[in-house]
């Protein structure tokens, strides 16, 4: 099963957070609470999302935590680069001479071609997505050819 891993899905959860109320600059201690994670992970996270040029930090009585850009500006391929790194399904889909059997592979083009269809649907979800609300389960049922 392909899945992110917890610390990509909290960091993308800081971040949906932060993108809500882009003008607000919040705390570790805040945003901890507000998601409802340990703090450690939380400051953890705004550190490597910080080294990213993803979040600013400032100090001070109105300090905190906000998005270093727009929330339209910030894909979530961007945030599980920051986490994972770069978004591939399998070694031989990241870059060339990471598998011993690239060369005699009949699937490396397909599984390079999947990779890529999952990387464009990545970057297509930005953050200003992330922060507004689900969908009701009604429209899903609809999307998926059920009767409402």
């Amino acid at each position: 099963m392909l899945r992110i891993s917890k610390l990509t899905d909290y960091a993308t959860g800081v971040m949906t957070q932060l993108a809500v109320a882009p003008d607000r600059r919040v705390s570790a201690q805040q945003l901890a609470t507000e998601l409802r994670l340990p703090l450690p992970t939380v400051a953890t996270l705004l550190k490597r999302l910080g080294q990213a040029g993803m979040v600013r930090a400032s100090r001070g009585v109105s300090g905190g935590y906000c998005l270093a850009h727009s929330p339209s500006a910030i894909s979530v391929a961007e945030i599980i680069a920051v986490i994972e790194g770069p978004v591939a399904l399998t070694e031989c889909a990241l870059a060339d001479g990471l598998c011993s059997l690239e060369n005699d592979c009949a699937t490396r083009a397909n599984w390079r071609q999947i990779s890529h269809a999952v990387q464009v649907a990545l970057e297509s979800v930005t953050l200003a997505d992330m922060a507004r609300p689900a969908p009701r389960a009604k429209k899903i049922m609809t999307l998926h050819g059920m009767k409402e």
